[in-house]
C-alpha cells in the first residue's frame, strides 16, 4: 500500500491552483469534514478529522474521524457497523475543508439514530420563533440497541 504524505504548503499558487494536497490543519491540529450520501448528495454529517485520521481514511476508504468529545480515533460505524465507505474525497480551494462522498453500511450516519445528523429545520424570515421542525420521522435504528451503555457524545 502506498504512503499517504501531505505536502508542505509553501505558495498560493500551490495549495489553490497545484496538484498536491496540502490540508491546512487549525490550531488543535483538525480540520473540517463534510461528509454526504454518494448517490443522493444528501448532507449526512459534519465532523472532523486530525492528520492521523485524514490519512488512516485515505488508507482505508472508510471514514475515520476526530471525535472532539471521545479525544480519540473514530472509525466510523466500528462500533455501530454504519461504516461509511468513501467513494470520492475532496478538498476545497485553499485545502482547509474536506468533503467525503460516501456509501453508508446500515443506511444511517446519526448516533441519534437518523438517516442523517441534519434531521431538524431551523426556522427563518417570517417563521421565526417556531419551534424547530423534524425533517425525518423515521429513526433508521434505535441507539439503546446498538450502543449499549456506550457513553454518548453529544456534550452539554
Amino acid at each position: 500500500m502506498s504512503v499517504v504524505s501531505f505536502a508542505p504548503r509553501q505558495s498560493v499558487e500551490q495549495v489553490e491552483e497545484g496538484n498536491e494536497l496540502a490540508p491546512k490543519f487549525d490550531a488543535q491540529g483538525l480540520i473540517p469534514v463534510v461528509t454526504t450520501d454518494f448517490n443522493s448528495g444528501e448532507v449526512l454529517m459534519h465532523a472532523y478529522m486530525n492528520e492521523e485520521a485524514f490519512t488512516e481514511t485515505i488508507k482505508l476508504g472508510e471514514a475515520v474521524y476526530w471525535s472532539r468529545s471521545r479525544k480519540c480515533l473514530w472509525h466510523k460505524g466500528a462500533t455501530s457497523g454504519l461504516v461509511q465507505i468513501i467513494r470520492e474525497i475532496r478538498i476545497d480551494d485553499d485545502q482547509d475543508c474536506v468533503w467525503i462522498r460516501v456509501d453508508v453500511q446500515g443506511g444511517a450516519s446519526c448516533h441519534v439514530g437518523y438517516r442523517s445528523c441534519f434531521y431538524r429545520a431551523v426556522p427563518f424570515g417570517d417563521e421565526i420563533g417556531q419551534p424547530l421542525g423534524f425533517t425525518e420521522t423515521e429513526k433508521v435504528f434505535e441507539p439503546e440497541k446498538v450502543y449499549g451503555d456506550a457513553p454518548n457524545p453529544t456534550q452539554l
